[in-house]
């Protein structure tokens, strides 16, 4: 009989590649969001995890053997995104108690375990990189950390295993994602074709120069149904990233060929796509009107100041992977390829022209 299972987060940039590949798979997948969208093979169940009582009913007669758990909310303090993403964990695992049938859950979370949260991006004391599970947490709160703690509490009281996933910068698509690295900078490198303006790098000298790495959702996605199924990685925590290391100055240039645009020499100075792209709402939903694009607002495609952090750190940032290729998993993605699946996916689904 094949798994049935539940992905939380499911239309989102993660959630919606592993729910694709579980489908491919054979799986029984049921995709629980607040506002559920149409995925092939997908049961949808549309909840807010900060709701217990709808939340319980939406789970009533489910019985998942494996959670993966992809969404967060982000709040205004990391006090309160503590408490509020702490909240939407413990929720739903009372919700999935009385069934008993969860053999595993997958938790995503990402490399501020190692770089700090949003308050505390990239200061004080960091471990040194690539970054390694063992480094284990900063002395800083963190609502990862807390995640990880109701997971942790969870598995112990039910008797389930647990898996923790580390990705980079994901590589995805996403419609409304609060952190969609590719599809702003596809919207931004159109916003340049049609305009004339520059193709600048926005961030800083750094990330110019420095090495770096960044996660497919496909990879990501990989990884995650390998550790449901794979004993030695039952509690463990893994790094995941495309399985490639490069420069932005290379990478820079080959974006922007493939929208057929010169890329603008990086002068050293940072120039934040959150101001670059400030008043471009009216002229993205003119070309949206133009091309028949399916979607005219810019703030559900773009997250400037994601990629402003991102392309804006001061430090170098790379990942060791050598944890869960010594236990078997061998998946590797080239990231300039997995810009350019990105591009075409959004030109296939006329989200940019």
């Amino acid at each position: 009989m094949a798994p049935t299972a539940l992905v939380v987060g499911a239309t989102g940039i993660q959630g919606s590649a592993i729910a694709a590949q579980l489908v491919d798979l054979g799986w029984t997948v049921h995709g629980l969001s607040r506002n559920p969208q149409p995925q092939p093979g997908v049961i949808p169940l549309a909840a807010d995890l900060l709701d217990p009582p709808a939340l319980a009913q939406a789970l009533d007669g489910l019985r998942p053997s494996h959670v993966f758990l992809t969404t967060w909310l982000r709040m205004p303090t990391e006090a309160e995104n503590i408490r509020v993403n702490a909240a939407m964990i413990r929720n739903l695992f009372d919700a999935l108690r009385p069934a008993g049938s969860v053999q595993h859950a997958a938790l995503v979370t990402g490399l501020k375990h190692y770089l700090g949260p949003f308050e505390a991006y990239g200061k004080g004391r960091l471990p040194q990189t690539p970054f390694r599970e063992e480094q284990g947490r900063l002395d800083v709160a963190n609502f990862y950390y807390a995640q990880e703690d109701e997971l942790f509490a969870a598995a112990a009281r039910d008797g389930f295993g647990y898996s923790i996933h580390r990705p980079h910068t994901v590589i995805g698509k996403a419609v409304g994602n609060a952190m969609n690295m590719g599809t702003t900078l596809a919207v931004y490198a159109t916003l340049c074709q049609k305009t004339g303006r520059p193709f600048r790098f926005p961030g800083s000298a750094a990330q110019w120069n420095g090495l770096t790495d960044m996660t497919d959702a496909r990879q990501l996605a990989a990884q995650v149904i390998w550790a449901a199924q794979t004993p030695a990685a039952r509690d463990q925590d893994f790094n995941i990233v495309n399985g490639d290391i490069f420069r932005w100055s290379w990478m820079w240039p080959r974006l922007a060929e493939w929208f057929g645009i010169p890329a603008a020499p990086f002068d050293g100075i940072p120039a934040p796509l959150e101001q670059q792209m400030a008043d471009d709402a009216p002229l993205w939903a003119q070309i949206a009107a133009d091309h028949g694009l399916v979607e005219a607002d810019l703030g559900r495609l773009a997250s400037p100041w994601h990629t402003d952090a991102d392309l804006g750190r001061p430090i170098e940032v790379v990942t060791d992977m050598s944890k869960s290729r010594m236990m078997g998993f061998t998946g590797y993605q080239a990231t300039d390829l997995a810009f350019f699946d990105l591009f075409a996916q959004l030109r296939q689904d006329r989200l940019i022209p």
